[in-house]
C-alpha cells in the first residue's frame, strides 16, 4: 500500500469520524428525527442460514427509483444513518446508485452483507459511491449445516477489503446460533483485528427477536470478545452483557421514531422481528408518527436482543418517559393494492393517552 493510499484512507476516516460526532451531537440535542434506519433493498439471499428469518430465495430487487424516493423521504426527516440490508443487498444491481443518493443528502450510508459477492471491482464501486460502513457476519471457522458464512470461505474477501476498501469494515459473529464451536467467534474476531477491522458479536434471538439465553462457554467467549482491544463495543452497552447472561433489560425503545425498519414493501416497522407495527407506508409517515412512537412503550423491550434498536435508544434513555402503550397488529399480508392506503392516524397502532409533549420538544 503506497503512502498516498494510506493518506487518502486517513483523510476519509477523519472526515467520516467528524461527521459521525456531529450527527451524534445533533441526536442528543434534538429528538425530532430518526437516528438509524434499516432499509431492505432486496429480500432474496444467495445463502440459507438455518437460524435466519429475514430472507427468501425468489424476491426481485426493489426498484432503484422506489428506494431513492424512500431515501428522499427519510432525508426530509433529517435522518442520520441509513443501512441497506436484506436478504443480501449486493444482489441489488443498482445498490451503488442508492448509496450515492444517501450520501447526496449528507446521511451516513451503510450496508450489511454476507460478503460472498465482494470482488475488487465491487469494492472499488462501493468506494466511488462513498459508502461509509460495511458489516459482514461470519458465524464459524468452517462451513457447516447451520451457516456457510465461514472464515474459511470469506477470508480472501476480507483480504480484498483490507487492501482496497476506503470505508469502515466491521466483522460480526453470532453466539447461540447452533454452530458447532462457540470458540469460532473468537477466531473470527482475532482475524478481524489482524486485518485492521473492528469486531462485534451478537446474541441470537428467537423468532420474535426475544431473549434466547446462551450457554456458559458462549458467555465466556462473549466476554473475551468484548475485552479485545479493537472491538467497537461501547462500555455503556450493558444490555449486551445482560442478554448474554439471560437477564432482561429495562430501557426505552424508540423504534418507530429514532429507529426505523423499512421492509421491501416500503412499510415502517419497529424492527426486523416486530414486523406489522406500526405498518404505515413510509411515504405517508409523518412527524406526528415519529412523535407518537417516541412516546410509545413497547412490551417486547425488556427481553429484546435487537442491538441496533438498543444502541440507538441510548441517546434518549435518560429522558422523555414513555406514556403511550402500543398494541401491535399482526404483520400484513402482501397486497399490492393496499401498499399505500389512506392515513388512518392512531388506528394503525392502538394507543392510550396522548401526552401534551407530542406537540413540542422532548426534554
Amino acid at each position: 500500500m503506497t503512502w498516498k493510499t494510506k493518506l487518502r484512507r486517513k483523510l476519509i476516516f477523519l472526515h467520516r469520524r467528524t461527521r459521525e460526532y456531529l450527527l451524534v451531537g445533533r441526536g442528543l440535542a434534538s429528538t425530532h428525527h430518526p437516528v438509524q434506519v434499516h432499509m431492505i433493498s432486496i429480500r432474496r439471499c444467495n445463502l440459507a442460514c438455518s437460524y435466519c428469518n429475514e430472507f427468501d430465495d425468489f424476491s426481485k430487487p426493489v426498484p432503484a427509483e422506489e428506494l431513492i424516493r424512500r431515501v428522499d423521504h427519510l432525508a426530509s426527516f433529517g435522518t442520520t444513518l441509513i443501512t441497506l440490508s436484506g436478504g443480501e443487498p449486493l444482489l441489488h444491481p443498482e445498490l451503488e446508485r442508492v448509496i450515492a443518493r444517501i450520501r447526496h443528502h449528507g446521511i451516513i450510508a451503510g450496508i450489511i452483507t454476507n460478503g460472498y459477492l465482494l470482488t475488487k471491482e465491487r469494492i472499488e464501486s462501493l468506494n466511488r459511491a462513498r459508502l461509509d460502513h460495511l458489516q459482514i457476519s461470519i458465524d464459524n471457522a468452517q462451513p457447516d449445516d447451520i451457516s456457510k458464512k465461514s472464515l474459511k470461505v470469506l477470508d480472501q474477501k476480507l483480504q480484498l477489503l483490507a487492501e482496497h476498501a476506503e470505508f469502515h469494515v466491521n466483522i460480526n459473529s453470532v453466539l447461540g446460533s447452533g454452530v458447532n464451536n462457540p470458540e469460532d467467534a473468537l477466531t473470527v474476531a482475532r482475524r478481524a483485528q489482524e486485518l485492521g477491522f473492528t469486531s462485534t458479536v451478537g446474541i441470537i434471538h428467537d423468532g420474535s427477536g426475544q431473549l434466547k439465553p446462551i450457554g456458559p462457554r458462549e458467555q465466556e467467549v462473549f466476554e473475551e470478545i468484548r475485552g479485545m482491544k479493537k472491538s467497537c463495543y461501547s462500555q455503556f452497552n450493558q444490555f449486551q452483557r445482560r442478554i448474554a447472561h439471560g437477564l432482561s433489560h429495562e430501557w426505552r425503545c424508540r423504534a418507530g421514531s429514532r429507529y426505523l425498519y423499512i421492509c421491501e414493501d416500503g412499510l415502517v416497522h419497529y424492527c426486523s422481528q416486530q414486523r406489522g407495527a406500526p405498518g404505515v407506508p413510509l411515504l405517508q409517515y409523518t412527524q406526528q408518527d415519529l412523535r407518537r412512537e417516541f412516546y410509545t412503550a413497547k412490551s417486547c423491550a425488556p427481553r429484546c436482543t435487537i442491538s441496533c434498536a438498543q444502541q440507538t435508544a441510548m441517546l434518549d434513555n435518560w429522558r422523555a418517559p414513555q406514556t403511550l402503550v402500543a398494541f401491535p397488529q399482526p404483520a400484513p399480508q402482501p397486497d399490492p393494492a393496499a401498499l399505500f392506503p389512506p392515513p388512518a392516524s392512531d388506528e394503525l397502532v392502538g394507543i392510550s393517552g396522548l401526552p401534551n409533549e407530542l406537540q413540542g420538544e422532548a426534554d
